[in-house]
C-alpha cells in the first residue's frame, strides 16, 4: 500500500514538476524569483507589444500571450529559468501562416492566431504524452542556424516599412525589398527619425549603458537592471514626444487604443477548413518552438547542474500554448534573450515566470492607456535590434571548413527561406538534412585494418604501419547496418576480394555497429553464401550485446561459414597466426 502511494506521488511529481520544487520553496527563493520577475517584466512589456506587431496582430495580444502561458509553464515545465512568451521566430511563422489565409479583418486574424496556438499546444501535448520529443532531432543544427539567420533578415526587413513609414508587402526578402524601394519616396521623415533614433539608442544601451552607469558609481546589479530597461526608456521617451508634438497629426503611425483590462476568455475556432489550413504551420511552429526552447533550457540548466526532461517540456509548452489560446494570445515558446535575463537576474524556480505574469497582468490592467501615442516605429526598432543578433553568416564559413554537406544544408535553408519564405525554407532544410544523412550513411566508411606491432590494437592500413596476413581480410564497419547501406557493404567486400586472390577469411569488425536491420541481415546472409561459393569463410568480431541478441533469434549464426569472435585480436590469432603476419606500410 505504502509502495503504491509512493509510486503515485512520484508520477504526480513527474507530470506536475511544481510539486517537486514547490515543496522546498522558501523565503529566500521567493526573493530571488521576485527580483528576477521584476527585471523580466520590464523587458517583456515592450517585447510583447513588438512581437504582436511582427505577427500582424493587435498589440494587446502580445501582452495576453505573456500572462497565462507563464503560469501554465510554471506548473508543468521542468526548467527553473526558462521564460515563456512571444518570440521573434514564432511570431514570424505566425504572420506567415495567417497571412496565407486571405482573411479580411483583424478579428479574423486574431481568431486564426488563437486557433493556431491551440493546435500548436495540442500537438506539443500529444508529442509529450507519447514521448515523441526525438522528432525534433530531424531539425539539425545547421538547418536551425540557417533558418534563424534567414529569419532574422526577413524579420528586420519586414519592420523596415515601420521605420520609414511606408507600405511594403511580400513574404520573401526580394519582394519586400522591391516594394520598399518603390515606396521609399513616400518616407515620413519624423517616423524615420523616431525609428532610426530608437535603433541607435537600443544598440548603444546593449553595450554602452551598463559600463557608463558603473563608472558613475552604481552597483553592477543595479546597472544591469537599468541597462535591461533600455527598451522601456525608448518606449517612454518616444511616447512622450509623440504626445507633445502630435506625431499622429504629422502622419506618424501610433499604436492607438489598446484595450485596458485582463485577458478575455477566448476559444479556438473549430472550423475544420481553417484548422486544416493551419495544421501544417502548427506542426512547424511546434517543432521549431520546441527546439529553440529545449536548447535554451538545457544550456541554462547545465550551468547549475539541473536536469531538464524533454518530454515533460513538451507538456509544459503544450499547456502554455493552450493557455494562450484560452486567453486571447497566440503561439509562444521559451525565448533566448528573456530566459538568459531571467537566469542572470537570479531566478531559482519557475515561480519567477508566474510572478512575471502578475507583472504583465498589472501592466495590461493599468498601463495600456499610456501606450496610445506610442509610435509603431519604436516597436519596430525593438524588434530589429533583437533579431539582428540572431543573424550569423559565420555559420557558412564554419560549416564550409568542417563539412560540405552541412554547408549545403545551411546555405540551402538560408537561400530558400529568403527567396520562398519561412515555411518553404525550413521544410526544404529538413528534407535536405534527411537526404544528406541517408546519402552519407548509405556509403559508410569501411576501413581495412591491421595489427599495430607490439599491441592488440587494430588501425586503418592507410593511416598506420601495421601487420596484416595475406590470407585474412579484416574490415571495420564504421556505421550501423540498415537498408540504405546493406548493398553497398556487400558490393564493397566482393570488389575488394576481386583484387586479392589468396584471401581465405573475411572478418567484419562490428565494434561501431549498434544496429543490423532485416535488410542488412539478408545482405549478410547473401554475402555469406557468395563467399562460401568462392571458398572463403565469413567471420564477425566484437559484436555488441544488443546486436548479438537479435542475431541469435535468426538462422544466420547457424548458417555463417565462420565464427563470431569476442575480440578482433582473438580472430586474427585464430585465423592468421603471428608467423604469417607481415608489415603493411601506410598508404603502401
Amino acid at each position: 500500500m505504502a509502495r503504491g502511494l509512493k509510486g503515485r506521488a512520484a508520477s504526480l511529481r513527474r507530470f506536475f514538476p511544481i510539486l517537486e520544487w514547490g515543496s522546498a520553496y522558501s523565503k529566500d527563493t521567493f526573493l530571488s524569483d521576485f527580483v528576477a520577475a521584476v527585471i523580466v517584466t520590464i523587458m517583456l512589456i515592450p517585447q510583447s507589444l513588438a512581437y504582436a506587431l511582427l505577427a500582424g496582430l493587435p498589440a494587446e495580444m502580445g501582452l495576453y500571450a505573456s500572462i497565462l502561458p507563464l503560469v501554465a509553464y510554471a506548473i508543468f515545465g521542468t526548467s527553473r529559468a526558462l521564460a515563456v512568451g512571444p518570440v521573434a521566430v514564432v511570431s514570424l511563422l505566425t504572420a506567415a501562416a495567417i497571412g496565407n489565409l486571405g482573411l479580411d479583418s483583424m478579428a479574423e486574424y486574431a481568431a486564426a492566431a488563437i486557433t493556431l496556438a491551440f493546435l500548436s499546444g495540442l500537438i506539443l501535448l500529444v508529442m509529450g504524452v507519447f514521448r515523441l520529443g526525438f522528432l525534433a532531432n530531424f531539425l539539425s543544427h545547421p538547418v536551425i542556424a540557417g533558418f534563424i539567420t534567414a529569419s532574422g533578415l526577413l524579420i528586420a526587413t519586414s519592420q523596415a516599412k515601420h521605420i520609414l513609414g511606408v507600405e511594403a508587402h511580400g513574404e520573401a526578402l526580394f519582394d519586400r525589398l522591391a516594394t520598399l524601394i518603390s515606396h521609399v519616396g513616400d518616407t515620413n521623415l519624423i517616423t524615420l527619425a523616431v525609428g532610426a533614433g530608437s535603433i541607435a539608442f537600443l544598440f548603444w544601451v546593449r553595450k554602452g549603458l551598463k559600463p557608463l552607469l558603473m563608472k558613475m558609481g552604481l552597483p553592477p546589479r543595479l546597472a544591469d537592471i537599468l541597462a535591461k530597461a533600455g527598451p522601456v526608456a525608448a518606449v517612454a521617451v518616444t511616447t512622450l514626444l509623440s504626445f507633445a508634438f502630435d506625431f499622429a497629426g504629422h502622419g506618424v503611425s501610433i499604436v492607438g487604443d489598446v484595450p485596458q483590462g485582463l485577458p478575455p476568455l477566448t476559444f479556438p475556432t473549430f472550423d475544420l477548413d481553417l484548422m486544416g489550413q493551419l495544421i501544417g504551420p502548427a506542426i512547424l511552429i511546434s517543432i521549431i518552438g520546441f527546439v529553440e526552447s529545449i536548447s535554451v533550457a538545457q544550456t541554462l540548466a547545465a550551468k547549475k547542474r539541473q536536469r531538464i526532461t524533454p518530454d515533460q517540456e513538451l507538456v509544459g509548452l503544450g499547456a502554455s500554448n493552450i493557455a494562450a489560446s484560452l486567453s486571447g494570445g497566440y503561439p509562444v515558446t521559451g525565448g533566448f534573450a528573456r530566459s538568459v535575463v531571467n537566469f542572470d537576474a537570479g531566478a531559482e524556480t519557475p515561480a519567477a515566470g508566474a510572478f512575471t505574469a502578475v507583472g504583465i497582468a498589472l501592466a495590461a490592467l493599468l498601463l495600456t492607456p499610456l501606450l496610445y501615442f506610442l509610435p509603431t516605429a519604436t516597436l519596430a526598432a525593438t524588434i530589429i535590434v533583437a533579431v539582428l543578433s540572431l543573424v550569423d553568416f559565420g555559420i557558412l564559413k564554419r560549416t564550409w571548413g568542417y563539412s560540405k554537406a552541412d554547408f549545403s544544408a545551411v546555405a540551402a535553408t538560408i537561400v530558400l527561406t529568403l527567396v520562398f519564405g519561412v515555411e518553404a525554407g525550413v521544410s526544404s532544410g529538413v528534407i535536405l538534412s534527411i537526404f544528406l544523412y541517408l546519402y552519407k550513411t548509405s556509403r559508410p566508411h569501411i576501413a581495412e585494418i591491421g595489427l599495430v606491432p607490439g599491441t592488440e590494437h587494430f588501425r586503418n592500413i592507410d593511416r598506420h604501419k601495421v601487420l596484416t596476413h595475406p590470407e585474412l581480410l579484416s574490415l571495420r564497419l564504421d556505421e550501423n547496418l540498415y537498408f540504405a547501406n546493406a548493398r553497398f557493404i556487400e558490393d564493397y567486400v566482393l570488389d575488394r576480394l576481386a583484387h586479392d586472390q589468396p584471401i581465405r577469411h573475411v572478418v567484419l569488425n562490428c565494434i561501431a555497429v549498434n544496429v543490423i536491420d532485416l535488410s542488412a541481415l539478408e545482405s549478410l546472409e547473401e554475402l555469406n553464401r557468395r563467399l562460401d561459393d568462392m571458398g572463403i569463410k565469413l567471420h564477425l568480431s566484437e559484436v555488441k550485446g544488443p546486436v548479438m541478441d537479435r542475431l541469435q533469434k535468426t538462422h544466420f549464426l547457424d548458417e555463417i561459414t565462420g565464427q563470431v569472435f569476442l575480440t578482433h585480436y582473438g580472430a586474427v590469432m585464430a585465423l592468421g597466426p603471428v608467423d604469417g603476419l607481415k608489415p603493411k606500410l601506410a598508404a603502401e
